[in-house]
């Protein structure tokens, strides 16, 4: 039987917590540079050569950056080791012929072969063709019509801007005004070597699929032809309607949704509607833009959107967990700085379909009032619920409002979603314009979880029934194999651990528990970790497989103990990989993307989950099997390898 050295655990432990404690920021916050793929960077430089401002840039850093990125292959990726992915190559391309490349450098001719064979420009994706129309590359009759008059449609129909999810809704309210425009900034250039097509051959069209879902892009005619004809009802007021709406949600430290596609769509459209670069909305906004990239020495590039709640939350977790005293000054710190953030003024979009509710949760991000979400409220509730703080009325008072807050945004199937109460209008998936299949936000089985880990901890419970409609609808959504689907994280191996952790005390989900005890068994690696790519995603009989990483094993120990399977020889393997992989200063590495933003088209990967994770993971299993440990020692020098920068304070 394998056993665990429960010494050398306590060490792996100390320095982890020594190696997480010297990345607090002063200010009590954690934060690490969240990476996605090359397209945010790509487009970051085709908005500012819009604006005509790319002196702005450090332009030969962002060369690099994106020169770097490329892979063997010619291609860039969506995430580590994909192959290759069309858009970004082609995004990739035409950044680096806005940068100034030729066509004829080896990278560009590399990237152009794999572009051909991909299908060119006419097999790519809807934003990526917006992308090249804004600069004449292509044509607009190939894109999706987004009528203004859509702003005006009132919710409770059969759709409005608010049956969108809301990353949809704030990227696409910005776009109905440029989409409007239609308009084309000339670079100098244009992109003809990569269309598989001759320009005689070439259709700019959307695609028919031969079923039902063709009544869309028929509708989509009847636009254009409306639009040629200036025929499109209530233009003007649609316009004003999207004009104000973007000025409105925009926060006053400049972001837009807290997302890089709603900020740069909304920069897009103030240019469209001739805002001048002195205009309040277009300096902050820009300055929002600049405060999303990380520079290097030799890089520069941009991150899809900043998470220091979802951090700092985690991280509470993972050190109190692993024996940190709870009223530790650092915990302190960062508990006081959470609730700062409680956003518990602001009727944000959420409102539309829960207008009953009182505001409560918290965001993602520094600042994005009208988008809390339920996920990260739900982890900051159990971080604070584990801390002791100065003011503990305070603290009990901002519990009770996030979880008022949170029951009331429980859909009817008993789930929750990310940040919209029952937005499952699955019809929307289908339609030209929503491609990447990521226009609504129905609950899932890793966000209801989280809700369900969260009753239970001090201060903290649900009505009954709405606990029990819950914990049905989680039974409901098990896969045959055993295990559940991960929305937010990859992909099974985050959605069963969460699961279980949310059913470990119900006696009713004694079965279903283990199911996915065995399903996560049956899946680990000989090396003693577990691992899953984002190909699951794409073919769900690759669930569960892949190389093994720190933040998936952890994922995997955290729902064995919490069912209860701490003696189990697998978990003991498993923790044997966490202390053989961390390093002498405390920390670990990783390369896969673990993370989810849209699954099969948008992963990311996030800096400190191969640092709290695997601390949370040997934390529990201490708890279970070993002896306390005693006060751990921090504040100890840690040699500067710190997993994460950033470019300066928010």
């Amino acid at each position: 039987m394998t056993t665990v050295n429960l010494d050398h655990l306590k060490q792996a432990i100390h320095r982890s917590q020594a190696y997480l404690l010297s990345l607090q920021h002063p200010d009590g916050y954690w934060w690490a540079t969240l990476e996605s793929n090359v397209t945010m960077t790509a487009e970051l430089v085709l908005l500012y050569a819009i604006w005509g401002i790319t002196e702005r840039l450090p332009l030969e850093k962002i060369k690099t950056y994106i020169l770097n990125q490329q892979r063997p292959h010619g291609g860039w990726e969506l995430y580590y080791g994909d192959g290759g992915d069309l858009n970004c190559t082609i995004e990739a391309y035409m950044a680096l012929r806005l940068l100034g490349c030729s066509p004829d450098e080896p990278a560009l001719q590399k990237a152009k072969t794999l572009i051909l064979s991909r299908g060119g420009v006419t097999r790519s994706r809807i934003f990526t063709k917006l992308n090249l129309a804004l600069i004449g590359c292509y044509e607009w009759q190939g894109l999706p019509s987004l009528p203004p008059w859509l702003m005006l449609l009132p919710g409770g129909g059969l759709f409005s801007i608010y049956e969108m999810s809301s990353w949809a809704r704030s990227s696409t309210v910005p776009l109905i005004i440029v989409f409007d425009k239609k308009p084309v900034y000339p670079q100098g250039f244009n992109l003809d070597e990569l269309y598989v097509e001759p320009p005689a051959e070439r259709r700019y069209e959307l695609p028919q699929k031969g079923d039902w879902t063709d009544i869309f892009v028929w509708l989509d005619q009847g636009f254009k032809w409306a639009e040629m004809w200036h025929l499109t009802p209530l233009r003007h007021e649609g316009l004003r309607a999207a004009e104000q709406w973007l000025l409105q949600r925009q926060e006053e430290t400049g972001d837009w949704g807290g997302i890089q596609p709603a900020m740069v769509n909304s920069l897009l459209a103030l240019r469209c509607l001739d805002y001048s670069l002195d205009e309040p909305a277009v300096v902050r906004g820009l300055r929002a833009v600049e405060k999303f990239c990380v520079a290097s020495e030799t890089e520069y590039w941009m991150q899809p959107c900043v998470s220091p709640v979802w951090d700092t939350a985690l991280a509470v977790r993972a050190l109190v967990d692993s024996g940190l005293a709870p009223d530790h000054p650092a915990l302190v710190k960062a508990g006081e700085w959470l609730l700062q953030k409680q956003i518990l003024h602001t009727y944000g979009d959420w409102a539309v379909k829960n207008p009953q509710a009182r505001p409560g949760g918290w965001a993602f991000e520094f600042d994005n009032r009208y988008y809390p979400d339920v996920d990260d409220t739900a982890v900051v509730v159990m971080a604070l619920a584990q801390i002791r703080l100065p003011n503990a009325g305070e603290k009990r008072q901002a519990i009770r409002r996030a979880v008022d807050w949170i029951v009331s945004m429980q859909c009817q199937n008993g789930s929750w979603g990310a940040f919209d109460k029952d937005n499952d209008q699955e019809w929307l998936n289908l339609v030209p314009y929503g491609d990447l299949q990521a226009m609504i936000d129905p609950g899932t089985a890793d966000v209801t979880a989280r809700v369900l880990e969260m009753s239970g901890y001090p201060g903290v419970t649900l009505p009954v029934a709405v606990k029990q409609r819950a914990i049905a609808y989680l039974l409901r959504e098990q896969e045959v194999t055993g295990s559940w689907f991960g929305r937010w994280g990859v992909n099974y191996l985050y959605g069963t651990s969460g699961v279980l952790a949310a059913l470990r005390d119900e006696p009713q989900a004694a079965i279903a528990k283990q199911r996915g005890v065995t399903w996560l068994l049956a899946h680990q690696n000989p090396d003693g970790g577990w691992g899953e790519t984002c190909r699951s995603y794409h073919d769900p009989s690759l669930q569960g497989q892949g190389p093994s990483t720190v933040s998936q094993t952890a994922w995997a120990l955290l729902g064995l103990l919490a069912a209860g399977d701490a003696a189990a020889p697998a978990v003991a393997r498993g923790i044997d990989y966490l202390l053989a992989q961390q390093k002498s200063d405390g920390s670990w590495s990783e390369t896969w993307f673990t993370g989810t933003g849209f699954p099969r088209h948008f992963y990311l990967r996030y800096n400190l989950y191969y640092q709290h994770f695997p601390l949370m993971a040997l934390g529990r299993y201490n708890q279970q099997v070993a002896q306390p440990l005693p006060m751990p020692v921090v504040g100890q020098t840690v040699p500067e390898t710190a997993a994460w920068e950033s470019n300066g304070e928010r």
